[in-house]
């Protein structure tokens, strides 16, 4: 049985479904994924976990109240910090892929203890690789946003799935699963992830020497087969040295989740299990 509702938040209203048994699990998706993109993987989950899914603000279900203004990345951190508040009183664990992982760790630095364990898989954060390192990374996400604006969806994501060391003409994917169509909806999601969480993510702080003393236990994360020099294996990479710990595998690559959800969600398991420290 799926709980769908409604969120209102400053300057938006967040759509949000429930699904599932036992403790909290909630996952902070990426690119354009919205409360849908997972399905694949919420269901290997749903016996033993109560799930969150939503749409950020500014997909699909999730309206903003001022849809030129665009998106900050503290917002979306307190979105996710007010969507917990709501269903909760109790710690809860967290998923955070790519842009979804970046918003993790911002919600960890404003609300510690919020969030029990955070699994960072692949966070797109610039902030915590070398300066010359991330301001190179940021004028290639603005040189997408500006290729998009240019010459439309198509050429851009080519230009994403390069930065992002993503091939989708060979995804590796699990046996038996139905690929998710290019919908409109899709389309229109990606276009808002380009144009307003590209700025979003170029324009955000994050005080990354507070990482270690949030009080959430931080997984970094990066899939199997991701390139070792590419932007988001290297954030993952740059996260595990910053807390001293080892960057945990998972199956696939960058979009492992939604590639392998079976194989995804045993590690998932075990990593949700395994004793802190």
């Amino acid at each position: 049985m799926t709980k769908t509702a409604h969120l209102r938040v400053p300057g938006a209203t967040l759509y949000y479904e429930v699904r599932g048994t036992g403790p909290l699990l909630l996952i902070s998706q990426s690119g354009e994924g919205d409360a849908d993109r997972s399905i694949d993987l919420v269901d290997q989950l749903t016996d033993t976990y109560t799930v969150i899914t939503y749409d950020r603000r500014g997909l699909s279900r999730s309206t903003l109240n001022a849809p030129g203004r665009g998106v900050t990345m503290d917002e979306h951190a307190d979105d996710v910090h007010r969507l917990l508040a709501e269903l909760t009183d109790e710690p809860a664990a967290m998923l955070g892929c790519s842009m979804g992982a970046a918003i993790g760790l911002h919600l960890a630095l404003h609300h510690p203890g919020q969030i029990s364990t955070l699994i960072a898989h692949e966070p797109v954060t610039p902030h915590l690789l070398p300066a010359a390192e991330r301001i190179h990374h940021e004028a290639e996400l603005a040189g997408i946003q500006r290729l998009y604006r240019r010459e439309g969806l198509a050429p851009a994501l080519k230009v994403v799935a390069e930065v992002l060391g993503i091939d989708p003409a060979n995804p590796g994917a699990e046996p038996d699963l139905t690929p998710q169509p290019m919908t409109p909806e899709r389309i229109a999601n990606f276009g808002f992830f380009i144009e307003h969480d590209f700025t979003a993510v170029i324009g955000a702080t994050l005080p990354a020497a507070g990482l270690p003393f949030t009080g959430t236990r931080i997984v970094p994360a990066a899939g199997r087969t991701t390139a070792r020099t590419v932007f988001d294996h290297r954030c993952a990479q740059e996260l595990a040295g910053l807390l001293g710990t080892e960057l945990t595998e998972f199956p696939g690559g960058h979009n492992g989740n939604t590639t392998h959800p079976r194989a995804y969600a045993a590690r998932l398991r075990e990593i949700l299990h395994a004793p802190a420290g």
